[in-house]
C-alpha cells in the first residue's frame, strides 16, 4: 500500500445487528423492513435528511504508513460525533486489523477542534422514537463490541486526544493502550445532564478515591493536566509538538508497547495542575462522594458549603440538582459495581442499562434531555420522575436486570485477555 494513501471504506455490506461471530466478520442480519430503512436514513444524517453515499463513506478516513494505520474521525462540523456509520466503519476496521500481520500500530485522532464529542445523541434519540428501541439496542451493541475489541487488542492504539473528548469519544479512546492529551484537551462525561449515564464505568471506577463518582455524576470538565494526573491519560504532549509525535509514530514497525511508549515519552512532559483544579479538592470529594446515596452526597456537599465559601462546591451542588434523578442513581450504582468488574463485565452490564434507557420503561429522560439541551435548548428539562425520592430502589434495580423481550439478547463478547488498560494516577 502506498505510504500516505487515504482509504475510503465502503459500508454497503455492513448492517446493525448481532456480532456473535466474534472477530471473524460482522454478521449481517436479514432485512427488517422499517428498521433496515432506518439504518440507512440515520447512518450519518442530521435531522435534515439522508447524506449521500460519498459523504457517508468519508466519515472515517484511514491513512496507511508502513505498518501504522491512522484512523481519522471526519465529521468536524459535528465535532466528530459518532454516527452509526462511523461505529460500523471503526468496528470493521479494527476486526480486519486484528487479522492483518502487516498492521502493527493504530493511531486514532479527530479532524478539526475535537477528537470526538460523543455519540450523535440527537440522531440516536430521533431514530429510536421513529423506529423503536431495538434500533438503539443494535447501535449500542456495535459500539460496546467495538470498545471491547479495542480494550483487548494486542496491537497498541495511540489516541491523540486534543480538543473535545466527551461521552462515546471516551469509550473508543480510553480502552486503547495509550491516551495522549494536550494543553487543548477538554474532557467531560455530561450524560447525567442529558438523562443518560456515562458508559465507561470500568475506568471511572478506578480513578483515585471517589474522583470517578464526582466526574460521572457532576459531569465535571477536566483539562489535559487533570486527565494525566488522575490516570485517564497516559501521556501529556504540548499541542505544538503533537505533529512531530505523530510523524515519529508513523515510522513504527512493531507492536511492542515498550518501544511505542518510549517514542511517546520523548515528546511528553508532566505539567503541574492549575490552582483551581478539582483534584486539589480531592479530600472534599472523597468525603462527600463516598456516601452511599445521591441524597447523602448532596447533603454532605451542602454541609461543606455551609462552612466554606467555595464556588466549586456551589457549582457541583447545582450540577447534581439539575441532572436527571434517574440518571444520577443508576450512574452511582454503575460506578460502584464497576470497581470489581472486568472490562467485559462492565460492558455487558452497561448494555443492559442502555437497553432499559432506550426502551423508556421507567423513565424517558434521555428523550427529554435531548429536547431541552440539544434540540430546543431551553435548558429546562422536565425529568420524570422529577425528584430523587421518587426514584425507588426497585426502579434502579430494573436497569441492571435482563430485558423481558423475545427480541433482546445479552451482549455476547468473546473471551479475550485485556492487555494492560490500567489507570495509573500521577498524584
Amino acid at each position: 500500500m502506498i505510504s500516505g494513501e487515504i482509504e475510503r471504506h465502503s459500508t454497503s455490506n455492513v448492517r446493525f445487528g448481532s456480532l456473535r461471530r466474534g472477530l471473524e466478520t460482522l454478521a449481517c442480519m436479514p432485512a427488517r423492513g422499517k428498521e433496515e430503512m432506518a439504518s440507512l436514513h440515520y447512518s450519518g444524517s442530521t435531522a435534515g435528511g439522508v447524506d449521500s453515499d460519498q459523504v457517508r463513506h468519508c466519515y472515517l478516513l484511514v491513512e496507511a504508513n508502513g505498518s501504522t494505520r491512522t484512523l481519522i474521525l471526519n465529521r468536524p462540523k459535528q465535532l466528530n460525533a459518532l454516527s452509526s456509520t462511523m461505529i460500523k466503519e471503526l468496528l470493521r476496521s479494527f476486526i480486519a486489523y486484528q487479522k492483518d500481520d502487516g498492521v502493527k500500530l493504530l493511531i486514532m485522532k479527530g479532524k478539526g477542534r475535537a477528537f470526538c464529542a460523543g455519540g450523535d445523541i440527537v440522531v440516536y434519540s430521533q431514530a429510536i422514537l421513529d423506529v423503536g428501541w431495538k434500533w438503539g439496542a443494535d447501535l449500542f451493541e456495535n459500539l460496546y463490541f467495538l470498545n471491547y475489541i479495542i480494550a483487548t487488542s494486542i496491537k497498541p492504539q495511540v489516541s491523540l486526544l486534543t480538543g473535545i473528548v466527551m461521552g462515546g469519544g471516551a469509550g473508543i479512546s480510553l480502552n486503547g493502550r495509550f491516551r495522549v492529551v494536550t494543553d487543548k484537551t477538554v474532557f467531560a462525561m455530561p450524560e447525567t445532564a442529558l438523562g443518560f449515564f456515562p458508559d465507561v464505568s470500568y475506568f471511572l471506577s478506578r480513578l483515585p478515591g471517589f474522583y470517578g463518582e464526582y466526574v460521572a455524576l457532576a459531569g465535571a470538565r477536566l483539562d489535559g493536566e487533570e486527565m494525566l494526573a488522575c490516570g485517564l491519560a497516559t501521556h501529556f504532549v504540548r499541542s505544538n509538538r503533537l505533529p512531530l509525535l505523530e510523524e515519529s509514530l508513523k515510522k513504527v514497525d512493531t507492536s511492542n508497547t515498550f518501544v511505542v511508549c518510549g517514542i511517546i515519552d520523548q515528546f511528553s512532559e508532566h505539567p503541574s495542575l492549575k490552582e483551581n483544579s478539582s483534584l486539589k479538592r480531592l479530600e472534599i470529594i472523597n468525603k462527600c462522594f463516598s456516601k452511599r446515596t445521591i441524597e447523602e452526597i448532596i447533603s454532605a456537599l451542602e454541609q461543606v458549603a455551609s462552612n466554606l465559601s467555595d464556588e466549586w462546591v456551589t457549582a457541583t451542588i447545582q450540577s447534581l440538582k439539575k441532572a436527571s434523578p434517574t440518571s444520577l442513581k443508576i450512574t452511582l450504582r454503575s460506578i460502584r459495581e464497576g470497581r470489581t468488574q472486568s472490562v467485559g463485565d462492565c460492558l455487558r452490564r452497561e448494555y443492559r442499562m442502555v437497553c432499559h434507557v432506550v426502551r423508556g420503561d421507567f423513565s424517558r429522560d434521555l428523550f427529554e434531555g435531548c429536547r431541552a439541551i440539544m434540540i430546543e435548548k431551553d435548558k429546562n428539562p422536565k425529568w420524570m420522575p422529577p425528584s430523587l425520592d421518587q426514584v425507588h430502589e426497585e426502579a434502579v434495580e430494573q436497569y441492571f436486570s435482563k430485558i423481558d423481550d423475545p427480541q433482546w439478547e445479552e451482549l455476547n463478547l468473546p473471551s479475550r485477555h485485556s492487555h494492560g488498560r490500567n489507570i495509573e494516577s500521577k498524584l
